[in-house]
């Protein structure tokens, strides 16, 4: 039995550990391989609470499937004795971490495989399997794992688990999907996952997977202020299941805020409600109650588009001394707002020629003709085109699924705009900001775009006090209808999707526009019908 102190020494023994690990490590490359180390506290914490869940006293085959340095593994030996722990397995595929960690817990139980977890086959036995299975699932994006990569990991889920996962799913979905072949009937998963699949549409398989495939027992969400890794601006949830088939309409526990043992708020809500749930982020419910919808959504109103993604900003977005260093032709250049830090009014002015009176300008690079003919009439943007090829942009995601690789998306300048994220503080107290935009100018991706519905565009024309009253209502709307359709990440950071903004209520614009429209709205059907309007 390996005594208390001695378990201290190896905590202690593991931080440090860890601290050498991560400074040999750029943090850019850590984040592109989403290792975020658990803090020994919360690790603590999470198999406590994961530890309670099974019967007392029984036998613990324990399985950590993204090891790291071992800060559950850690968290096992401090909080049971040695005696109960059958078993103890862990997975590491970086050798950087997997060879000093093994050096470390050589003394101990533990037998750490060094290769990755999603690619090892689970156990055919029962016998052969674990009853308590704890992890922090490496944080990697989608867009940071290749095709052949996703391709293979939505195979294995569909395979052990029957689930068809989102091309845009994140890697620690498919670990924690991929969990169950490992684990006993009626085993415990303790997950520490980024909250962001409660609101998202590839979340939808995710939460299915929770609801369906096991019992979903305890769903624990840190409040976006309190971030749980010093190296990630992640939103943190604990998610506690079983791995046995639901009960009907069974009661899940719904925390958020505070720690693991004492949250701030606390909720069980039944299974049939939560399925029923578009964004679990909502829950627990507090004493707050939301007023009721009215039933007219923005997206009656509008179309709602985001801005132009460039694919590389840095090639594509000029200033005016690069365009003059260059001598680019004005012809394939367009005015470009600046991103919303760069843009101090929430009214954007145009000159004579309709180009935005801002202090930052910016135009966008966009043409359409071959590579041939810029050779032949305009040699100085086919030179700059081969400047962007030796800097491999034409390699770049989205220039290598673009024809020619160098032209744009096609947006028309939007009149009004809302910014796509931002932070809540004292001085701005709503995240996102509505702006007035009377100039000819396109946007990057970090605005949203609100274009008025072929029916509604020609009552804006004959009246054009109606876009300023409709901005004014817009920046009027409460901080909590904006931020109740969106979603909301560590630190704070709000974002809004064209959907989510396409969500929010505006009763008072439509009876704006039908007050000026002398009446209902000149469309067939009605604008709303009575189910709608309810």
């Amino acid at each position: 039995m390996i005594n208390p102190t001695e378990t201290e020494r190896l905590e202690a023994a593991r931080i440090r550990l860890l601290a050498h690990l991560e400074s040999a490590i750029p943090q850019r490359k850590r984040n592109e391989a989403g290792q975020f180390a658990t803090p020994g506290k919360l690790a603590y914490d999470i198999l406590r609470c994961a530890l309670a869940a099974l019967p007392a006293g029984e036998p613990v085959r324990f399985l950590e499937p993204g090891f790291g340095t071992g800060a559950f593994y850690s968290a096992l030996l401090r909080h049971v004795p040695a005696s109960r722990i059958k078993k103890a397995v862990g997975y590491e595929t970086d050798p950087h971490y997997a060879h000093p960690v093994r050096t470390l817990w050589r003394k101990t139980a533990l037998s750490l495989s060094i290769s990755d977890f999603t690619r090892t086959h689970p156990p055919e036995k029962e016998e052969d399997k674990y009853n308590l299975l704890i992890c922090n699932p490496p944080y990697v994006r989608h867009h940071h794992l290749t095709p052949d990569q996703k391709k293979e990991l939505r195979f294995a889920v569909h395979r052990h688990a029957g689930v068809r996962l989102s091309g845009l799913t994140g890697l620690y979905a498919y670990f924690m999907l991929l969990s169950t072949a490992w684990m006993t009937t009626g085993g415990i998963g303790a997950w520490l996952v980024p909250s962001e699949f409660m609101d998202v549409n590839y979340g939808r398989a995710v939460k299915q997977f929770l609801l369906k495939q096991v019992t979903l027992r305890r769903v624990h969400r840190f409040r976006s202020d309190s971030v749980q890794f010093d190296d990630a601006l992640v939103s943190s949830a604990v998610l506690l299941f079983e791995n046995a088939p639901p009960p009907p309409d069974h009661e899940i526990r719904f925390d958020l805020g505070g720690t693991l043992a004492r949250p701030d708020i606390s909720e069980p809500i039944s299974s049939l409600e939560l399925s029923a749930t578009n964004k679990w982020t909502r829950l627990p419910r507090t004493q707050d109650v939301s007023p009721p919808k009215s039933g007219h959504p923005l997206n009656k109103l509008f179309d709602i588009k985001r801005g132009i993604a460039t694919g590389c900003n840095k090639f594509f977005v000029l200033s005016p001394e690069e365009i003059e260093e260059w001598n680019l032709p004005s012809q394939f250049l367009v005015p470009l707002l600046p991103s919303p830090r760069f843009l101090k009014t929430d009214e954007v002015l145009a000159d004579e020629r309709g180009d935005p009176k801002v202090e930052k300008k910016l135009f966008l690079l966009s043409c359409d003709l071959p590579e041939t003919i810029l050779k032949k009439k305009y040699p100085a943007l086919w030179k700059y085109l081969r400047h962007g090829k030796e800097l491999g942009v034409d390699q770049r995601y989205l220039s290598r699924h673009r024809t020619p690789w160098y032209s744009q998306e096609t947006r028309a300048p939007a009149p009004l705009l809302c910014t796509y994220m931002g932070r809540s503080s004292q001085d701005n107290a709503v995240p996102f900001r509505f702006i007035l935009n009377h100039s000819r100018a396109v946007t990057a991706n970090v605005y949203l775009l609100l274009y008025p519905k072929p029916f509604l565009a020609p009552t804006f024309q004959r009246n054009p006090e109606l876009l300023r009253r409709t901005w004014a209502i817009l920046r009027s709307l409460a901080t909590d209808a904006l931020t109740g359709e969106g979603r909301v990440y560590g630190g704070g950071l709000h974002k809004l999707e064209p959907k989510e903004l396409g969500n929010v209520s505006v009763a008072p614009i439509v009876k704006l526009v039908e007050d000026v429209a002398g009446g209902c709205l000149p469309v067939q059907p009605p604008l709303f019908s009575e189910r709608e309007t309810g």
